[in-house]
């Protein structure tokens, strides 16, 4: 029987309709607040009602009325109108579901229903989100290792990387979800160092540069990939001798890079996919900050290859008013994927300003408390099943649950970065990666986002979005390249 739009099942999350559309077609209330006539809980600045008249009512467009919906939707939940009869604290605020969520993503790893046949190229990214989410809530992964070894040696090409399935081609954003949950299982010596070198420096370019496969689109996703397999797996920073970059003059994969990703900085201030000056678009923001953090200190080469004010203040205007979360594009709406891609961006940012700077003297350049608010009150999937979406209006899914809860780790902790630690060590590796602390608010401040001491998320690598114990396990793992550069002798 087809899942209906209430079934709480993982099949029913799958409803192609409830996924595809975003809001419903249903005539909403006149305008956002207008019919809230009682709030159950104190009301933070950003939702008094002065900040909701955003458009004069006479004059709507598509985009204003998008805005109108998802308020209506959201503004019940954010005031306490409407609890969705979640569990509350003693703010009054939902409680994190962590045993729900822990339970969806546990489940998104077991047997899926048919329609996850069209994650089928995808199949890399599933495991992934789940283990990532699963260590943000504390859970341990390790009983997953055998399967994920079984599952992603077929995906191994012989000429180096990793497909999204068994028989396809090498492609970064495979390869990067592959290694990273290998990283989380400590497997990672599954993987053929020396081949997935030699195919990365197929994908190098004579710009600066990465394509994501060999004969695919060039785009700021394939930099970072790159650089997170480099880095994580301590591969040569010399190109292979075969790498057509070469014959451009690059001589290592980092040459030209910062070059390249100036070149995404849009006219908003904010960064494209790929040159010339796509739309601006917050995970490219994070991809191309978490690139350069792998190079060098974020004080020393993030200001070098961008306009650092220009990046913050379009950064800041992506923060939604009232609803608190995070939109990815200018005129967009709230998403909760977001609270990673942008909200896990601001400690990149911080870092960039230097240790010095007035602005991160015991001050916060974005609202951690709104987005707490928006994650814990409308993301979280009430019912039995657990799970975060989007918005209220739609279903839960890995992605989802898994930015979700790494945006709440960027709100409920602070990340620094060490400006005296090595960027390399003695042997050229890149090391600025590694030099990031992490501690969590303090219990005042924590009160002041309306979650309590057991509300709290693990710490998430603002670089590697990953644990720290998991990036400090593979920093280790290879402490050499382990093989010669010109590939004559292998590990």
């Amino acid at each position: 029987m087809a899942p209906t739009k209430d079934d709480d099942s993982l099949a029913g999350d799958l409803n192609e309709e409830a996924r595809i559309e975003e809001l419903s077609d249903e005539d909403g209330i006149p305008f956002p607040g207008r019919h809230l006539t009682k709030s159950y809980l104190p009301i933070p600045p950003w939702l008094v009602p002065s900040s909701l008249d955003l458009f004069p009512e006479d004059h709507q467009t598509a985009t204003s009325e998008a805005y109108t919906k998802v308020q209506a939707e959201c503004l019940p939940h954010l005031l306490g109108e409407d609890t969705q009869d979640l569990p509350l604290n003693k703010y009054r605020i939902p409680h994190l579901r962590r045993a729900q969520h822990a339970a969806f993503l546990h489940a998104s790893l077991g047997d899926l229903p048919s329609a996850y046949i069209a994650l089928d190229a995808a199949r890399p990214w599933v495991f992934y989100w789940g283990f990532s989410g699963l260590t943000v809530l504390g859970e341990s992964v390790m009983q997953y290792r055998s399967r994920l070894i079984n599952t992603v040696r077929p995906m191994q090409n012989p000429l180096g990387g990793f497909g999204g399935g068994h028989g396809q081609t090498s492609h970064c954003a495979a390869s990067y979800a592959c290694v990273l949950a290998l990283a989380m299982v400590d497997a990672l010596e599954h993987v053929n160092r020396r081949t997935i070198w030699h195919w990365l420096g197929k994908l190098k370019q004579a710009n600066g540069g990465f394509r994501m496969a060999e004969n695919a689109e060039e785009d700021v996703r394939g930099a970072y990939c790159a650089f997170i397999m480099i880095t994580v797996l301590n591969l040569p920073l010399e190109l292979p001798p075969s790498s057509p970059a070469r014959r451009a003059g690059l001589q290592r994969f980092d040459d030209k890079l910062g070059d390249y990703i100036s070149t995404l900085q849009t006219w908003e201030g904010g960064i494209g996919a790929s040159p010339p000056c796509s739309e601006a678009h917050g995970a490219y923001a994070f991809l191309a900050l978490g690139t350069l953090a792998m190079i060098d200190a974020p004080h020393i080469i993030i200001p070098k290859y961008l306009d650092l004010p220009a990046l913050l203040r379009w950064m800041a205007l992506q923060q939604t008013s009232p609803e608190g979360g995070f939109a990815g594009r200018t005129n967009k709406l709230v998403d909760a994927c977001y609270s990673q891609w942008i909200g896990g961006t601001w400690s990149l940012l911080q870092a960039a300003l230097g240790p010095n700077a007035p602005e991160v003297q015991g001050k916060d350049l974005w609202n951690k408390a709104a987005l707490v608010r928006y994650l814990l009150t409308c993301s979280q999937q009430p019912g039995k099943k657990g799970g975060m979406r989007d918005k209220p209006s739609t279903r839960p899914d890995g992605y989802h649950t898994t930015y979700a809860l790494a945006g709440m780790s960027a709100a409920m902790n602070q990340y620094t970065y060490d400006a005296e630690g090595p960027v390399r060590d003695e042997r050229g590796r890149l090391m600025a990666g590694f030099n990031w602390k992490a501690e969590g608010v303090e219990k005042k401040v924590l009160a002041g986002m309306g979650v309590e001491e057991s509300g709290r998320v693990g710490y998430v690598h603002p670089v590697y979005v990953m644990p720290f114990d998991v990036v400090e396990g593979f920093r280790e793992k290879f402490p050499s390249c382990g093989f010669e550069v010109e590939g004559a002798k292998s590990e």
